[in-house]
């Protein structure tokens, strides 16, 4: 985050204002966290400036804090990602998510970048990198997302392969939050969600992730990836027949109100399995502790009891 004059970042002072309604409001991390829901760790990296909250994160907090907007103004207020590097190879991309009109994708495997929550993205780079690296790949990634994810933002339209909501990124817990993250980000006005379900033999799905992009001068290009590139198209013709190809997919799988029913799902059947993995763990930690006990039983020294005599019967 940067600093300006030497003062603190602009993370760090949404971070203090936002303890300051915590406290106020006599609630610990925990009991914040606890009523969003979100981890404590991560209310403590947002009240300590390490942590970028969404606008939803902001929103929640001045519900329960009883702010009247103050958060939610503040954050919209923060240039989040003042310096942030992208791959060379993907530097040309951000910079058309910056100024296109219109966006069109298919996505399968991952959810895609401009919907990814914080964590499911610090997961994902998690397996390809270390510390920092995580971070600073994160705040890139983060950083593409804002523009999209506002009422005035340019138009959005994804169809996802239901894999990208089977593939377990991190946790079952991330994968709840992401889902309900799609959830929220699709009523936005200028988003539309559809998912292309996996019992759906017959439709046409394109061979690879891919982008369609309308920039404001009416220049169009076709956008895939590769293993560890970027390929770009604009070739008229090459753009109007996956053009053609996207519409009819989008035609063919479900509707956003479908698409709606079929996230709730997943996201129930992650928050069911989040709580079959914590009374596991409770379980197990009982079963721990009786073991302990039984064997702190066995191991004791026995003591001779003493039993009372049998009383004599006078003659």
């Amino acid at each position: 985050m940067s600093r300006r004059n030497g003062g603190a970042s602009s993370a760090a002072v949404f971070g203090e204002v936002l303890r300051h309604f915590r406290e106020a409001a006599l609630l610990t991390q925990e009991g914040l966290a606890r009523q969003i829901p979100c981890d404590r760790s991560h209310v403590a990296r947002v009240e300590g400036g390490t942590r970028v909250p969404q606008d939803t994160f902001a929103k929640t907090c001045d519900e329960l804090l009883g702010t009247g907007g103050v958060l939610l103004r503040l954050w919209a207020r923060i240039d989040w990602y003042p310096q942030v590097e992208h791959p060379d190879w993907f530097r040309r991309r951000a910079e058309m998510d910056e100024e296109a009109v219109t966006l069109r994708e298919y996505q399968e495997r991952l959810i895609p970048g401009l919907l990814q929550t914080g964590e499911y993205v610090r997961a994902l780079f998690a397996r390809v990198a270390r510390g920092d690296e995580i971070e600073e790949r994160a705040r890139a990634r983060l950083s593409r997302q804002r523009r999209f994810l506002t009422d005035e933002g340019p138009l959005y339209v994804v169809v996802l392969d239901e894999s990208c909501l089977r593939n377990v990124v991190g946790s079952p817990a991330i994968m709840r939050d992401q889902c309900a993250h799609l959830l929220s980000a699709g009523q936005r006005p200028n988003i539309r969600i559809q998912v292309a379900p996996a019992s759906f033999s017959d439709l046409l799905r394109p061979n690879v992730s891919m982008s369609l992009i309308e920039l404001p001068d009416g220049h169009r290009w076709v956008y895939s990836e590769s293993l560890d590139r970027g390929h770009f198209n604009d070739d008229p013709a090459a753009y109007i027949r996956h053009s053609h190809a996207y519409d009819l997919l989008r035609a063919d799988a479900l509707s956003v109100r479908e698409s709606v029913d079929l996230i709730s799902d997943a996201m129930k059947g992650y928050e069911q399995h989040e709580e079959a993995r914590t009374l596991r763990g409770k379980l197990d930690q009982e079963q721990l502790q009786r073991g302990k006990r039984r064997q702190l039983h066995r191991n004791s020294p026995r003591l001779p009891r003493n039993r009372p005599r049998p009383r004599q019967q006078e003659p």
